[in-house]
């Protein structure tokens, strides 16, 4: 597969990624099943959090992978990925706030940003990985 259609598919993977977080965090889930409030011992939405938002880095890693030459500019790439994806926490919590069915919640921001600092460790680990097998 060439790479201009690996990173077309991460590109698709990225837009269907968005649709998704935007559904999960601004639909009305009232009438939805509960589910438990606690998996050992953590708040069921604070892991939903985190798991909503671990791949964004990673997706971002796939669509630039290969763009940067030297590890300290992979570092700053996956950086700027990071701050990209709480930028996207901090508006969705902004805008769950605005809603008149869902809540603004500073710990789910915080799970947010747990998930795309560990996603954002493993495209790292990727993209250094890449460069040490491509050069």
């Amino acid at each position: 597969m060439t790479a201009e259609k690996k990173r077309n598919i991460y590109v698709l993977v990225l837009i269907v990624y968005l649709a998704l977080v935007g559904w999960l965090c601004f639909g009305d889930f009232s009438s939805a099943p509960t589910v438990t409030e606690n998996f050992l011992g953590i708040p069921t939405d604070k892991i939903i959090h985190f798991l909503m938002f671990l791949p964004f880095p990673l997706i971002l890693a796939g669509i630039f992978n290969g763009k940067t030459s030297r590890p300290v500019n992979s570092l700053l790439i996956i950086l700027a990925f990071f701050l990209a994806g709480c930028i996207l926490a901090a508006g969705t919590e902004i805008g769950q706030h605005l809603t008149g069915y869902r809540v603004a919640d500073s710990s789910d921001f915080l799970a947010d940003g747990l998930g795309l600092a560990v996603g954002s460790l493993l495209a790292l680990i990727y993209d250094l990985k890449y460069k040490l097998q491509h050069d």
